[in-house]
């Protein structure tokens, strides 16, 4: 019996990619076995949970250049690397294959595979590599990347890189609008601006919103807002809200994006490699804030696909509510105003994803 092992986690954009994945082996497979190598972090025994596959945390701290960090991230790895090993020996399949989709937690699992001489693939969804798959990429066979522009970040390993799309799951192809609307209970006269700082929320993005509530009034009579803010946040947006008069639903998780988006007309929120995947796959036009404090800006760069598709917008996140605010506003409100536009960026969003990115990946890796 054949048994596929995936890595990594820390965010739902390693997470959901991953299952996509799983379960299109499963699919193609059914007798096959699924273990997840994830993080110890909440969001991912959250999302897993709820997929019936075997996961298990390892305990993996995250990289850091401070010296002594440093050495906790390396012990971790090394620690991480011989429980992975164990459970592999212990499962004894009769052919295993890894898959690994990046983040701190990656490392260990893909060294013991590598130990063990089995294939290891690798998914890569951001425009740049982190150093995690930078450095993990000598040990893949295949890597699979959703922009063309990512294979140059890989030097010598370029060769091993196929472009496939970001793997989803394919409900983001086929949801219904008008099925997704009722479930929100939400009024089907109006427009639905999203606005979401993905699975873990954005403080600076519930804010810059709540600055721009009284502007946004303006245009309560033809759009509604779902904000979805997340669990550590909801409490303070809500605050945010209570005196807004336009209409509102405010959501703290969601796990059914595809729905979601869907229903959305507009989306306001990060540029996370999943979440740019997402609104392609949806055609739900885009205004991204991509996350400031990345060293390397790659959400910038993952953004730049829905702008150079005529279907997104950037507007950057100075860190400060209301001078971001300003530079919003009047992004906003000219396509919340402007149906022509609203429309031009919709249809720039049609065949911008690729609906058989998981059936590819998951192709190849029943070929090994």
């Amino acid at each position: 019996m054949r048994h596929f092992y995936f890595a990594g986690g820390g965010t739902g954009g390693h997470i959901y990619p991953a299952v996509a994945v799983a379960q299109e082996l499963l699919r193609i497979e059914p007798s096959c076995k699924v273990t997840f190598f994830c993080s110890q972090r909440p969001i991912d025994a959250r999302v897993l949970g709820s997929t019936g596959f075997r996961f298990i945390p390892l305990p993996v701290v995250g990289f850091s250049k401070n010296p002594y960090q440093l050495l906790l991230f390396l012990r971790s790895v090394f620690a991480a690397k011989k429980i992975v090993k164990q459970i592999i020996l212990d499962d004894k399949a009769d052919k295993a294959v890894l898959f690994s989709v990046g983040g701190f937690v990656s490392a260990g699992a893909v060294l013991a595979a590598s130990n063990l001489n089995m294939p290891i693939a690798m998914l890569n969804i951001d425009a740049v590599p982190g150093k995690a798959n930078n450095f993990l990429a000598r040990y893949a066979r295949d890597i699979f990347v959703q922009f063309n522009k990512t294979s140059n970040y890989f030097g010598l390993n370029n060769k091993k890189v196929t472009v496939t799309g970001c793997p989803l799951r394919k409900d983001f192809f086929n949801s219904d609008k008008v099925k997704a609307i009722e479930l929100l209970g939400l009024n089907p006269e109006k427009k639905i601006l999203l606005i979401t700082g993905a699975s873990g929320g954005a403080a600076n993005i519930n804010n810059v919103i709540g600055y721009l509530l009284d502007r946004l009034e303006t245009f309560a009579s033809d759009w509604q807002i779902v904000h979805l803010a997340g669990i550590a946040h909801y409490d303070t947006v809500r605050t945010i809200y209570k005196q807004a008069e336009i209409t509102h639903k405010i959501i703290d998780y969601c796990d059914d994006m595809p729905s979601l988006l869907a229903a959305a007309d507009l989306v306001v929120g990060r540029a996370g490699a999943m979440s740019v995947a997402e609104f392609a796959a949806a055609k739900t036009p885009a205004i991204c804030l991509p996350y400031p404090y990345h060293n390397d800006e790659h959400q910038k760069l993952n953004a730049q696909f829905l702008v150079e598709a005529g279907c997104g917008l950037v507007v950057e996140d100075l860190c400060d509510t209301e001078k971001t605010a300003n530079l919003l506003w009047p992004v906003l409100c000219e396509i919340i105003s402007s149906d022509e536009k609203h429309s031009q960026m919709k249809q720039s969003c049609a065949g911008l994803a690729n609906p058989d990115a998981t059936a590819q990946i998951a192709g190849k890796i029943l070929s090994y």
